[in-house]
């Protein structure tokens, strides 16, 4: 798959980040008047005909909301907006739940600054309960990403006010995990009371809402591993590390696309171990054990300065969220060690 046609000899493709039934989302280089920076493309070029419609209007949505939002500093560029492509700026930085930004004070003013920011450009993101959607940049300042279903409005009538109070709210449920304690008197009863549209979601959109994405198109949007990975995690990583060829062993979850917890297990070994003598390995040690998903051999696994196994990193790769990995990335020898295990990973439950 090369460039859409209206890109033709303007985009060249990276790594592709990420592909659902509504678009494929890839990084790489784009001709800008002022040279060829770093980006990020939506296109929608290659979509399944059934969800075009669809996905088209997601499209335009982005589109139209990143435009009003370019010059607002909290969100990425819009470099080029066509009838299938779509190309926004990449900003260096990663997302709220591999940052966790626990007690940093400056970070959340900084998020609570940028949302007023956008509110006063006439704009409504609600999407902003996912933590994905927060990002730290790596000037330690918030910003926002993924607009497909923001709202742009030219009057702050009933619905916008409704919508930038339910903005808020999300904000704040993000800085009550983060910073409970420096949450002030005001922002407890917002973050305490929903608005109608908010409990009207929760009982009647949110069951048709996960309905539609797991049971019609397959997907699933989660994070955390659950009892399998409390329970089972440590025990499949002990007996890997049992195999005489195994040096190490890191045990992540992730969701498949019928929204199911599923194991990646990475394992760092001699080149010449192959996936077969390990899963005999499990079936004759924990016979009552479902075995990993995945099992991803590398000579080389990412550590950080202390000398452990860098999990974040993994679960990224393990979640295909590779857009996120290179502000965690230290140093050229990790640089080369992650993207060979982005080459080769196992899971690419975003194909259609």
């Amino acid at each position: 798959m090369g460039a859409p046609n209206e890109l033709a000899g303007r985009w060249t493709r990276g790594v592709v980040l990420k592909r659902d039934h509504f678009s494929t989302v890839e990084r790489g280089r784009f001709a800008a008047p002022q040279g060829e920076v770093e980006a990020v493309l939506r296109r929608i070029d290659e979509v399944p005909w059934w969800t075009y419609g669809f996905a088209r209007h997601l499209f335009k949505r982005e589109g139209r909301a990143l435009a009003l939002a370019s010059g607002l500093g909290v969100a990425p560029p819009l470099l080029f907006a066509g009838r299938q492509a779509l190309v926004r700026g990449w900003i260096d930085g990663v997302a709220l739940q591999i940052a966790k930004p626990y007690g940093d004070s400056a970070y959340f003013a900084s998020a609570k600054a940028a949302l007023r920011r956008l509110h006063r450009a006439g704009i409504c993101h609600n999407d902003l309960s996912k933590q994905q959607n927060w990002l730290r940049g790596r000037d330690g300042r918030a910003y926002l990403m993924d607009f497909q279903l923001a709202s742009c409005f030219s009057n702050r009538g009933p619905l916008f006010r409704l919508l930038a109070y339910e903005d808020l709210r999300r904000l704040l449920k993000h800085k009550h995990r983060y910073l409970r304690e420096e949450l002030t008197a005001a922002e407890w009863r917002v973050r305490r009371r929903k608005s109608g549209f908010a409990r009207l979601w929760l009982v009647i959109i949110k069951p048709l809402y996960k309905w539609i994405t797991r049971g019609v198109f397959g997907y699933a949007d989660h994070e955390g591993g659950g009892t399998r990975l409390t329970h089972d995690g440590p025990r499949i990583a002990a007996c890997l590390k049992d195999h005489p060829q195994v040096r190490d062993a890191a045990i992540v979850a992730f969701y498949d696309r019928g929204a199911r917890r599923n194991l990646y297990a990475f394992v760092e070994a001699e080149a010449d171990l192959s996936e077969g003598p390990l899963r005999e390995l499990l079936g004759r040690s924990l016979p009552k054990v479902s075995p990993p998903e995945h099992i991803h051999i590398s000579d080389c696994l990412p550590r950080d300065s202390s000398g452990n196994i860098n999990i974040d990193i993994l679960q990224l790769v393990a979640s295909n969220q590779i857009d996120e990995i290179d502000s965690l990335v230290t140093g050229d020898r990790q640089r080369d060690t992650v993207a060979k295990i982005i080459a080769q990973r196992r899971n690419l439950h975003d194909r259609f």
